[in-house]
């Protein structure tokens, strides 16, 4: 359809023109001339503007509606999707909770585990589609199907309608001048060619009255369709975004404690502390750790960064309660098999075999030690 009313738009303009260069041939006989003509370079420009403008507003309108249904797809696919995995969710953590298996516990806690971190992250789903919904589908829809569009949009098409009733009163004025060149000084003829020539007088005024409130619009409505699809574009990416941003973290964690739980699964059995005399007195002093010799024999090693390999929990006030992954600034290390250190704010004596020296640990693990 729009290559078909383009067609008749340059055909318009082509008879329009050929129009023109009759009138210019046979209108040099007194009555009227060139300043009456529909074709006027003004009106023309005009012309061109608003159909620019109607195609541009018809695309981004078509644009909007695209998007719409592509958001409303989206959001239809992933309630379902997010309906599966809540399930999954639920019959993650319903294992985790009634398991009775009797070679350990550890599968236990990662199901548990795993059906937490999907639940939040389903949750974070649905924040995503209410988003979607309420940010970009709503006030796109409300623009595709709001008066101000089809307000523009009427008063270009009554602008068409009259430019095509002027053309046709530009050709009975012709015909009505090539009358009077073949029959001058007939009175009926005179009058009749007046009355032609005043109504196309206000069929042009008229038209580009409408024309500029037409073109207006038009372009008030198409600076609208620009900057709230962008806008509504941006709202969608930064959505999204936010969204990946959330499930990563949580993946993240989730990875964490998966992998702890395997570690201490597939662990060799922890050191035997059974033999290891008592590690020696520990006192706090104006708040600086210190420690005393044993046995008149200290390594000192120097301050370094150590990962526990086994969980252990302290026999006393003095010493640690450690688990696997824990970092630990190891301050001192006796030549008993007993170290001390700091974690998570808290110093005291814990086994040395427990833990593993690295060189190198994330930032973000460091802060976790103190």
């Amino acid at each position: 359809m729009e290559a078909i009313r383009k067609q008749a738009s340059r055909f318009r303009e082509q008879v329009a023109r050929q129009q023109q260069a009759v009138l210019k041939q046979f209108g040099a006989g007194g009555y009227g001339g060139s300043d009456n003509l529909i074709t006027d370079e003004a009106e023309l420009q005009q012309h061109q503007k608003l159909e620019k403008l109607y195609i541009s507003t018809r695309t981004a309108k078509h644009f909007q509606r695209d998007i719409v249904r592509g958001v409303e797809g989206y959001i239809i696919i992933g309630s379902k999707q997010v309906e599966i995995e809540t399930k999954l969710s639920e019959d993650s953590k319903k294992y985790g909770s009634e398991n009775t298996c009797t070679s350990g516990n550890t599968l236990s806690k990662a199901a548990l585990s795993f059906g937490r971190a999907r639940a939040h992250m389903e949750k974070e789903h649905g924040n995503l589609l209410k988003a979607l919904g309420t940010q970009v589908a709503e006030p796109l829809r409300a623009m595709v199907m709001g008066s101000p569009l089809e307000e523009a949009r009427h008063l270009a098409q009554r602008y068409d309608r009259m430019r095509q009733e002027a053309e046709s009163q530009t050709i009975e004025v012709s015909k009505r001048q090539a009358r009077m060149r073949e029959m001058p000084g007939n009175h009926d003829l005179v009058m009749k060619l007046e009355s032609a020539e005043t109504k196309l007088h206000d069929l042009k005024s008229n038209m580009s009255i409408l024309g500029k409130e037409a073109a207006s619009a038009m372009a008030t409505v198409e600076g609208q369709q620009q900057r709230l699809t962008l806008q509504r574009l941006i709202a969608m990416v930064e959505a999204e975004r936010t969204y990946h941003q959330r499930v990563l973290q949580i993946l993240d964690q989730l990875e964490s404690e998966m992998i702890s739980e395997r570690q201490r699964l597939e662990a060799p059995p922890a050191p035997s502390v059974v033999d290891m005399p008592s590690p020696p007195p520990f006192e706090e002093v104006n708040g600086v750790y210190t420690s005393q010799t044993h046995n008149e024999s200290t390594d000192c090693m120097g301050y370094f960064l150590g990962e526990v390999m086994y969980p252990y929990n302290g026999e006393s006030d003095t010493e640690l309660n450690l688990s696997i992954g824990d970092y630990i600034v190891v301050r001192k290390v006796t030549n008993n098999g007993w170290a001390e250190g700091e974690c998570k704010g808290k110093a005291g004596w814990f086994p040395f075999a427990y833990i593993e020296k690295r060189e190198r640990v994330l930032a973000s693990k460091v802060t976790e030690v103190f």
